[in-house]
């Protein structure tokens, strides 16, 4: 498994980076404006002048993660679930469940101060920290974070019978 190393820039954003099997560094900064920068180093070489730098718009970051495999939301949220001290849970919304077509703000039970929803996911489309306008439809995942008992109990009071919500590494 490639050891993937990640440093907080602070009022930057977040550095992602690792070493390829040809020893050249590939890392990517994602910046709090939403922009992102890749960054390849050549082999055994810290002179950042050799480096080479392609800053990305959101839309293009993304078309990038989709060229070099696709999306894979599902095994972002499990990569969430593994990380110590960050408990979430989620919960996909079905046809005619009480939360189906409603706006995320007029649901009581998911504006807890101990619970809050930090992503839909939509298809291949993920809205991170979706605003209280955001209508939430039928095939939606809902992905909170929160005390695992917390998580659950906001679920079952919006309406959804089985959420799944456990502690991290659990």
């Amino acid at each position: 498994m490639i050891e993937v190393r990640r440093v907080d820039l602070p009022g930057v954003g977040v550095l992602h980076s690792f070493v390829t099997r040809d020893n050249r560094e590939i890392s990517v900064v994602v910046q709090r404006t939403g922009q992102s920068d890749l960054i390849v180093r050549p082999e055994d070489d810290d002179d950042e002048a050799k480096a080479t730098t392609a800053r990305l718009e959101p839309d293009e970051a993304r078309t990038l993660a989709e060229l070099l495999g696709g999306t894979r939301i599902t095994e972002s949220i499990a990569d969430l679930d593994a990380m110590p001290g960050v408990p979430i849970g989620w919960v996909a919304v079905d046809p005619g469940d009480r939360i189906d077509g409603r706006e995320l703000g007029s649901v009581e039970a998911l504006n807890d101060s101990a619970v809050t929803v930090v992503a839909v996911v939509r298809g291949d489309e993920v809205q991170v920290t979706p605003p209280p306008s955001f209508r939430i439809q039928a095939g939606d995942m809902l992905v909170a974070a929160g005390a695992p008992d917390r998580i659950a109990e906001a679920f079952r009071a919006a309406g959804h019978p089985g959420p799944e919500a456990e502690e991290p590494g659990a």
